[in-house]
């Protein structure tokens, strides 16, 4: 009896132990979950976040993830898989020059459009018109500076509709890649392409993981997306020594950032944060780097 009883107060030690040894860790994501929801209500506008700690997949954050946000610049990272994609199938080599021209189809009736250099956050494009253009250079410019003429281009080239089926063959089940960019005629109707931070989760998840293609593919779309020039809300308020590999983007009222964070302690994370219907752009920027920062020090404390 002497033993039994031994060993069964060894065992209840045991538990309690690891019980306690858990207490830190569930109030952390607590006051992690709060401290985001707090953040959140303070934005004028509406705000969806996903968040997975790569290192500890028991450490995640959904809030509104399946929500459904017009994608803006997002939908360009699925447009780069798909590139990689069709690459490894041998219908494309990115390293293969293209025709530049400012000329694309409605996905409503067939009828052209051109892009505005005025609307457009790469100018230095289109002074390449009419010349040739290396497909790796134009999925560079797509997802670094975002530029839409580029964009469209090589939406054309893959099309669409097989960007979309790649994202559902990751698991991103609600993302739609329709069309390509400042196709006024299917905005009028509501064609938009849309996601969810959910899926953005994924799609990022699946770089960072080598899922999304090739070890080789996916290590070079995460040197391409650490060249984002955009960075307002992910990077803006972390360490210089913390890499992300982010994409951005915006419309009137809308800023998202979505991307993969690299602590220098070898920490890492998807974080997707997504905003609509904003009352000031500049002041919900800043509030949704703010979140950016308070996931930071969730993963470097936790």
């Amino acid at each position: 009896m002497k033993t039994v009883s031994h060993t069964l107060v060894v065992r209840i030690a045991i538990l309690f132990c690891l019980l306690t040894a858990c207490q830190p860790k569930l109030k952390n994501k607590d006051a992690f979950k709060a401290k985001i929801e707090s953040q959140i209500d303070a934005v004028s506008g509406d705000v969806a976040i996903a968040f997975l700690n790569l290192k500890d997949t028991t450490d995640y954050l959904y809030i509104k993830a399946d929500e459904t946000f017009h994608a803006a610049s997002t939908m360009k990272v699925p447009v780069m898989i798909e590139l990689f994609k069709q690459q490894k199938a041998g219908t494309i080599n990115i390293k293969d020059s293209i025709p530049l021209v400012n000329s694309f189809k409605s996905i409503v009736d067939g009828s052209t459009y051109k892009m505005n250099i005025k609307d457009d956050s790469d100018d230095i494009i289109y002074s390449q018109i009419g010349q040739k253009a290396a497909i790796k250079d134009l999925l560079y410019s797509m997802i670094t500076v975002s530029s839409n003429l580029a964009t469209n281009t090589l939406i054309e080239r893959v099309d669409a509709k097989n960007v979309t089926a790649t994202m559902r063959a990751l698991g991103a089940e609600n993302i739609q890649v329709l069309r390509g960019v400042e196709d006024q005629k299917a905005y009028d109707l509501g064609l938009s392409n849309t996601t969810t931070a959910r899926d953005l989760l994924i799609i990022f998840k699946a770089i960072a993981t080598e899922q999304a293609g090739s070890a080789a593919d996916c290590q070079n779309m995460i040197s391409i997306l650490k060249g984002q020039q955009f960075n307002d809300i992910i990077p803006y308020e972390l360490p210089e020594d913390v890499e992300v590999a982010h994409k951005t983007g915006s419309i009137s009222g809308v800023h998202h950032d979505a991307g993969i964070v690299y602590l220098p302690n070898g920490q890492s994370y998807v974080l997707i944060i997504l905003s609509k219907n904003l009352e000031d752009f500049d002041k919900g920027t800043e509030q949704l780097a703010r979140i950016s920062k308070t996931v930071y020090k969730h993963v470097s404390e936790f």
